[in-house]
Order: structure tokens, then sequence, then C-alpha cells
């Protein structure tokens, strides 16, 4: 019964979504306020609908309910809860029903926190996410039906995927389609102010709550897929350039961009167009990673579907939005002059530079990830495009974004002294000089990364330090210091991050060392200073699956430091294996082994790798996360916004 009430409350919440793209838009259009009511009604009504259905999908799962089809196909009576929860997302009709749930949870946000918008552009703005809704409901109603039954129920179920039976892959989809779907409230934003013909300081100032929401949540779900990656798959590495990873990171870049360019907005209302522009592009990138990941044109270990029927009705609502939201941009140029004026030396000039390179850096990973397909298509050849590609065109634009942040953060609006701000920042330099230098006197002979890592990674932190404390003044008082706005610390902790994630990674990509041998049991082998033995292989079993176990005592200078526990396990229900990585963390390294194939009777494959600085990555990540949810909780940003909108637009209320 509580699946049909699921179905049921799934096909009216799509009729609901219908009523608040269209009668809303219609009573803002001709002024009359009662309809324009119908649209914070109507999302409430619609997120609580598919609450409704998500609710007794999770249900469906969590009480092995083999009568739907789904919970056959992903599930099994012996999994663990956990997993029984999280199979619900695992798949991609339940993800898809996660994705419109989290669309109509942030259509409902803006109507209980968006209380000083004016009325219009707030009713254009829920309008334009119940369209978004409107599209995707029918793409899950008309293709993904997640309440579908089976005529003949079997006795159980055929299990989830084993390798998303991981709390890191459990709560990455979750976080992931926050940032996703988040995107959709910047681009009703764009779209709303792009009907109104009004785009100005107060406008910029509302979109970017949306826009860092997005972007937290963005962050947050790609450093959980990374960390997932790197310990679950037990081949080392943390970031593939894989197309669903390269999905994922294109919005981000884009978000990052729109962020930056929306403060140029706010404080200076010029750049109006190429962050409007930004807006539209950074939500369509989040719908051609959902055509990535559902379509099944590019190979992935991470795609949902390979249903090209799938990918085409993605494809229409991709080319219905973008190409509705361009043509409206066109018409509306007009409202998007610059009124501010800078010089090339100055605070804007640097947000441009940023905007351009996060933007190119956009549209390298699309150009890497797409052309595959493209001279598929076109040429009939069948391509690879891989790390190297993307690590000789991408890195550049990454060194260049990190040698301009901290000069652009010591700019000052409208009219700067560069010498001023070479002045302030050359005790950095030489800082950063003098540390790389002793990098390298170390590490003489090898690669560059590292020390240029340690030079961009010092560059940044120390030069967001020098931003932070100029705020100070010449007061110099330390309370000053702890009343500065939240926004301040929000921006210092982000590029902070920033710094960390790419020391790290140069620093793990130049030091990393690797071992690969076949280990007789008993027997002892040596990595860097640490001396490993391969004590014992033993069977064992877990809640819905058999694992091969290897003992491995890690010892230094004679003395005992732990003990390495690596699997390779085999689920029976699913048929699959997996290898699970064994990993000895450290602040400053990760010591990280990995059993592999049988060779003897007593021999084993065994694969170590000694990893420098890894967990700085998800620290940096971590940092720049918190940094940005400190800048969302500045009330003081939104209420000065929710006052200048209604001056702005006292008209209109």
């Amino acid at each position: 019964m509580l699946n049909e009430i699921g179905h049921f409350t799934l096909l009216l919440a799509f009729c609901v979504a219908l009523i608040q793209a269209t009668v809303p838009l219609f009573g803002a259009n001709k002024g009359r306020t009662d309809l324009m009511a119908i649209a914070e009604s109507s999302a409430n009504l619609q997120f609580a609908l598919l609450l409704a259905s998500f609710a007794a999908l999770t249900h469906a799962f969590v009480t092995s309910d083999f009568s739907v089809k789904l919970v056959v196909l992903n599930s099994h009576s012996l999994k663990p809860m956990l997993y029984k929860v999280t199979g619900v997302w695992g798949n991609h009709e339940g993800s898809m029903l996660l994705w419109v749930l989290i669309l109509s949870l942030f259509g409902a946000s803006a109507s209980w926190f968006g209380k000083s918008l004016p009325i219009l552009l707030k009713t254009r703005v829920l309008s334009v996410q119940g369209a978004i809704g409107v599209a995707f409901l029918a793409f899950i109603i008309f293709t993904s039906n997640p309440f579908e039954r089976m005529q003949i129920p079997p006795f159980d179920g055929q299990d989830l995927n084993p390798l998303l039976q991981d709390p890191g892959l459990a709560f990455h989809p979750p976080f992931l389609y926050l940032g996703y779907v988040g995107l959709s409230m910047a681009f009703s934003f764009a779209v709303a102010a792009l009907i109104e013909g009004r785009i100005d300081a107060a406008w910029g100032r509302w979109v970017r709550p949306w826009t860092l929401a997005a972007w937290i949540f963005l962050t947050i779900g790609i450093a959980l897929g990374s960390w997932w990656a790197y310990y679950e798959l037990g081949w080392g590495g943390f970031w593939f350039w894989d197309p669903v990873e390269n999905a994922s990171f294109m919005p981000w870049l884009l978000a990052a961009a729109l962020l930056h360019s929306a403060i140029v907005v706010e404080k200076r209302e010029t750049l109006k167009s190429w962050t409007i522009l930004l807006a539209i592009l950074a939500f369509g990138f989040s719908l051609i990673g959902t055509f990535i990941v559902r379509s099944g044109v590019l190979t992935s270990v991470h795609a949902f579907a390979n249903d090209p029927e799938r990918g085409l009705f993605i494809l229409i609502i991709l080319g219905v939005f973008m190409g509705g939201a361009l043509i409206l941009f066109s018409l509306r140029s007009s409202a998007m002059e610059a009124q501010g004026i800078f010089s090339l030396v100055s605070r804007e000039t640097a947000l441009i530079s940023n905007n351009l390179l996060l933007a190119v850096s956009a549209f390298v990973v699309f150009f890497g990830t797409i052309w595959p397909l493209v001279a598929e298509l076109f040429f009939d050849r069948k391509l690879s495009v891989g790390p190297p590609f993307f690590n000789a065109a991408f890195t550049p634009f990454m060194i260049l974004l990190g040698l301009i942040l901290p000069l652009g953060s010591n700019l000052s609006w409208k009219r700067a002294y560069l010498t001023n701000t070479v002045k302030k920042l050359l005790p950095v330099l030489i800082l950063c000089l003098c540390f790389s230098g002793f990098i390298w006197s170390i590490q003489t002979g090898q690669s560059l990364i590292g020390p240029m890592g340690v030079f961009l990674g010092t560059w940044i932190v120390v030069g967001t330090l020098v931003d932070l404390l100029s705020k100070l003044g010449s007061s110099k008082s330390v309370r000053r210091l702890i009343f500065l706005p939240r926004a301040d610390y929000g921006k210092f902790f982000a590029h902070v991050g920033l710094g960390v994630t790419m020391f790290a990674i140069a620093a793990l990509t130049s030091w990393e060392k690797e071992d690969i041998r076949v280990v007789p049991i008993g027997s002892s082998w040596a990595l860097g200073s640490y001396e490993l033995k391969l004590e014992n292989i033993i069977e064992t079993r877990g809640p819905n699956y058999f694992s091969t176990m290897g003992i491995i005592q890690v010892s230094k200078k004679g003395l005992a430091i732990t003990t390495l526990r690596p699997e390779k396990r085999n689920y029976p229900i699913a048929q699959m294996p997996t290898t699970e990585a064994a990993i000895d963390y450290r602040i400053s390294r990760d010591l990280y082994v990995v059993l592999g194939d049988k060779q003897s009777d007593k021999a084993w494959t065994v694969r170590t790798y000694l990893k420098p600085f890894t967990n700085w990555i998800w620290g940096g990540c971590a940092l720049m996360a918190f940094g940005g949810f400190l800048s969302l909780t500045d009330r003081r940003l939104r209420i000065a916004a929710g006052s200048n909108m209604k001056k702005s637009s006292g008209q209109t209320t």
C-alpha cells in the first residue's frame, strides 16, 4: 500500500510542479498577488509530496519489499541496514527521486528564507524552479519509475553493487546532488532577473548564498568521492580524470567563478552579463553531468545507467533550459550594462582574471571529457583521453590562479597601486622562495612539481594571512581581529584550504614511493624507512561477503608501528570481487597496502605505497567547505541585501 501511495504522491508532485511553473508566472505578468501567492504554497506542497514518495521508497528498501523491482535489483535481505538505506539512491531511479526531492527542497527553502525578497522576483524564481521540477518529474514518471512492481516477487534480491557498500560512498551522492541541484537556484535567480530586466548589486548579493551553499556541498561531495576512490578501489590514487569525476568538477569550477563574479556585481555593479552567463552555464554543466552519468555515452565505473533513450530525454531538457535561458540572455543584453569603472590594476581586474582562469579550465576539462565521443561520432575513431592530457592542459591554469590569488586579495577596489601591494607581499615571496629552495636542495634531480607546489601552497596561505591582517588597519587590535565579519574569515579559510590542497597534490605526485612484489608468507621487505612482514593469510567472512585477509606487521627501526589487514572480498550474491586496501594514516604520510592475487601455495602479490601528505588533500577540501560555511552564516550580508533590494525595487513589492 505504501508503494502505491509513494507512486501517487510522485504523480501529484508533477501536477503541483505544473501549477508552480505556470500560474504564479502568469500572476507576476498580470500583477495578480493572489496568483503569485500560489508559488510559495505549491513549492512547499511539492516538497512535502516528494518527501512522502521518497519515504515510501526508503521503507521498501528497509523492509526488503521484493515486490518492488528496484529493491530486487539493488538490495538483499542480508545486507547491513546502512546499505539498505543508501541502496535507495545507489541506482538510477532512486537517485533521480533524490534529485527531484533536493530540487523541491531548494524551492521550498527559497520560500522559507526569502521573506525579504521582492514578491515579483521571488515568484519568478519559484516558477523557474517549478519548471525544472516539471521536466525531471516527467523524466522519472515516463522513463524511470522507481515504484515499478514485479509480477512474481522473488524470495530475495540481487544485492547492491559491492563497490557502493561503503560509508564514504553512502554519503557521497546526497552531498553531490545538493551541489548539483543547488546550482538550479542560481539559474532560477538569473532567469528571473532576465525576465524582470533588473540586475543590480542587491541581486548579486542575493544570488551569492545559494551559489555558496551549492559550492560547499559540491566541495564535500567531490572530496568524499575522491576519498572513497582512494581507499576503496585499491589502485592507490585519489583522482583519475574519469568522465563522471569530471562531471562534478566542471560545475564546481564554474560555481567558484560565479561566486567571485557575484562579488564584483555586488561591490561595483559591473560584470553583470558575465555573472548571469556563469549562473546559466554552472547549472548547464550540472545537467551535462547528469547526462554523462545516465546516458551511457561515456564509460565510467561511477555511471548509473546505460540507456540512450534516457540520455536523449535529458539532452532535450538540457537543450530547452539552456537554449531558452541563452535566448533570453541575448534579448536582455541592454539591462546588463556595467556601471562601475575600475582601473587595470584593481581587485576587479584580479577577479576577472580569476573568473577567466576558472572558466577556461572548466572548458578544458569538458573538451577532454567529451572529445572521445566527438571523435567516434564524426571521425569514426576510438580515442581515450586520460590523465596525461588533463595534467598537462589543466595544471598551468591552476598555477596561474594560485599566483594571482594573494595579489588579487590584497589589491584595493576600483584603483590600486601595484607597488604598494608588491611591497606588502615581498616578505611572503621571499619566504616562499626560501622554503621552495630548501625542498629543492633535498629533492635535487627530481621533478619540479614538488618545489612548485610548496611555493604555491605557501604563497597562497601566507598571502591570505597577510590579507586578513591588513583588515586591522593601523590599530593592529586583537579585539578587532576577533570581531571581523564571518565572510572575511570564510574567505581566509577557503583560500588557505586551496593552498593546502595544491601543496598536498604536488607533494603526493612528486614524492610518492611504490613497491610491487611477490611475497612469500613470513617474508619481509622494506619501503623507505619502514619494514613490512607478511605474517599470514587468513579466510574470514562478513555479513554478506567472504574475505581473504593478509596480516602485515609494520615496523620502523625495529619498533612495531601497526598491523595492516588488506583484503580481497567476494560478494556471492552479486558475484563480484572487491579490493580493500589497508592504510596506516599519519599526519605527514599514509602507508598504503593492497593484497593482490595468489601466486603459489605460500606467496602473494602485494602492492605497497608510501604517500606523503595525502590526508592534507581532504583536509584542504574540509577547510574550503568550512570557509564557505562561515561566509554563509554571515547574516549581515543577507540582511543588508534584503534592505537594498527593497529600496531598489520598491515599486515591485
